[in-house]
């Protein structure tokens, strides 16, 4: 069975994930999962709250590598990276962020291994994309008040234009 993405305005996207205590069976299924729904999507990374499941994991997928991560969290960050963001939950609307350019990224792996990963530009943006929605934080949280509206007003005409797949607005910073 497959799941569906959950999109803005959904609750379970505003709530803060549990922590995943013992990795068994259930959590590789759910990884599995996971990774068929963002390969539909199609994306490059994807939280189980977006489906609406309230556990600490995210997969993703940036080299034909995937890859799965379970109670992840970033121990540093460093730099400044601007960079248009998208979300599976936010279909269609891609806004220039600013986030840390670098991150160190500690988790667990499917097989309760400690990982960490360091990462850079998209791959640092993608960690701390979907460290936010296991802390049921959106990009709109992210987003100045003025860019927050401007961006709201684009995904609701993308909502009532009833947009086709693959089309987008993008969202600058000013």
């Amino acid at each position: 069975m497959g799941y569906d993405i959950r999109t803005y305005g959904d609750p379970v996207l505003a709530t803060v994930a549990a922590t995943v205590d013992n990795i068994d069976g259930k959590i590789v299924r759910l990884a599995d999962s996971m990774l068929q729904a963002m390969y539909r999507a199609p994306g490059l990374g994807l939280a189980a709250p977006q489906i609406g499941v309230q556990k600490q994991v995210f997969v993703y997928d940036v080299e034909d590598e995937p890859t799965v991560l379970v109670n992840p969290i970033i121990v540093e960050s460093s730099g400044e990276w601007i960079y248009d963001e998208g979300c599976l939950s936010i279909p269609g609307l891609y806004v220039e962020m600013v986030r840390p350019k670098e991150v160190l990224l500690r988790g667990l792996d499917l097989d309760g291994n400690e990982v960490e990963i360091e990462a850079d530009e998209l791959l640092a943006r993608l960690f701390q994309h979907e460290l936010d929605h296991l802390n049921g934080v959106l990009m709109f949280d992210r987003m100045t008040e003025d860019q927050r509206k401007r961006a709201l007003a684009e995904y609701r005409k993308l909502q009532d234009d009833a947009v086709p797949l693959g089309e987008s607005r993008r969202i600058g910073l000013d």
